[in-house]
């Protein structure tokens, strides 16, 4: 018995080191298991190992729910509770993932009393040096104050620790971002095929959308790379980011999952692929509108290099879609592949949110390959 009580001990003290990473909310992510009223002053947490299944430092707050600050009543998307980061504050956690494989993190971020908010989200061990990203989180999408945003990395070891840190110093230490429900999904890399010459083409591939009835999508945010993508094969290079849906929360053209555009020209989406010089090629896309209240006249400008198409939609804001084509001749043996939305919309529902075109069920064939088809 005591050999079985010693083997006890030891493996509930493995399972608080690392857990495992299964898609879905981390242990703990939702921040719903707090600190122990002894553990706290007033707000902020005074031990690191104080919330449960996670590590802490610098200023962090335990926030519950309808907390005011000053005017303003803090809201939490998910459950009564969530974390705030003020100066130089970070939450880490150790899970145990599959050597070599590519994971997307979901988090939710809400700003508070700073204008120039940001977050460092990283992964230690880091032996790549884009395994850490800096997410500006100053612009502010959904009409509750609450954006999800997605980040992706590739595991160099078995067992990693995911950081979330708040670099900002402001004069007053508390001032910094909310953050609440970080989940987890393995992405698997998509391959071109005979079918498609684009990876991803129908977005079905891409990080973990919450479930909750008033989910806005994820926001992928700006300066990704194709390597490391939540969404992968694709590059948002631009100045401001894309918005992932799903068909559970919006209009979707095809299959469950779909690209916004949510930042007029300066929110891009783009994918180089493999083609033959002087090959005849045809691009096509649907284009159309989330059921989000978007109304009004929208523009997707689709490019293959130098070639471009400008697919116009009239939006009603309660869904559907139209097709557009860009034939091209290639002249390069990478041909940029690239979309974005000629305008800045916003809902009509007052709220002032962003909002914009739906991109989705884009294919790259060539003639020659249309010919057999």
């Amino acid at each position: 018995m005591q050999r079985i009580a010693v083997f006890l001990l030891l493996l509930c003290a493995t399972s608080q080191i690392a857990s495992s990473l299964t898609d879905g909310l981390l242990p703990n992510g939702n921040f719903e298991y707090g600190p122990k009223p002894s553990e706290l002053k007033g707000t902020k947490v005074m031990s690191p190992k104080a919330i449960p299944n996670w590590e802490t430092s610098g200023y962090v707050e335990y926030i519950k729910s309808g907390q005011k600050q000053g005017d303003m009543v803090l809201i939490v998307p998910e459950g009564n509770y969530a974390v705030r980061l003020g100066n130089e504050a970070m939450i880490k956690q150790k899970i145990n993932v599959t050597k070599g494989m590519l994971y997307s993190l979901t988090f939710s971020v809400a700003r508070t009393c700073a204008q120039e908010e940001r977050l460092n989200v990283s992964i230690s061990p880091n032996y790549e040096k884009n395994d850490y990203g800096l997410v500006p989180i100053q612009t502010i999408y959904s009409c509750n104050g609450w954006d999800s945003y997605a980040w992706a990395f590739q595991a160099d070891e078995s067992v990693v620790e995911i950081s979330i840190h708040n670099p900002v110093v402001e004069d007053d230490g508390a001032c910094g971002p909310l953050i609440d429900t970080v989940a987890s999904k393995t992405l698997i890399p998509p391959k071109r095929t005979g079918a498609n010459l684009l990876k991803n083409g129908n977005f079905e591939e891409g990080p973990y959308i919450f479930t909750n009835p008033t989910s806005e999508g994820v926001i992928i945010p700006p300066h990704i790379e194709d390597d490391h993508s939540p969404l992968p094969g694709w590059i948002i290079d631009s100045l401001k980011a894309v918005k992932y849906i799903d068909s559970e929360h919006f209009c979707v053209p095809e299959g469950k999952r779909a690209i916004e555009l949510i930042a007029g020209k300066e929110s891009s989406l783009a994918q180089i692929v493999k083609t033959t010089i002087g090959r005849s090629y045809v691009l096509s896309f649907a284009i159309g509108d989330a059921n989000n209240k978007c109304e009004g006249p929208m523009v997707v400008e689709a490019f293959a290099d130098k070639y471009t198409v400008k697919a116009s939609y009239e939006s009603k804001g309660v869904g559907g879609f139209k097709r557009a084509i860009l034939p091209f001749k290639a002249e390069s043996t990478r041909t940029r592949i690239m979309f974005y939305s000629t305008f800045y919309a916003m809902k009509s529902d007052n709220t002032g949110s962003l909002c914009g075109p739906v991109v989705d069920d884009v294919k790259l064939l060539s003639v020659r390959k249309l010919h057999h088809l």
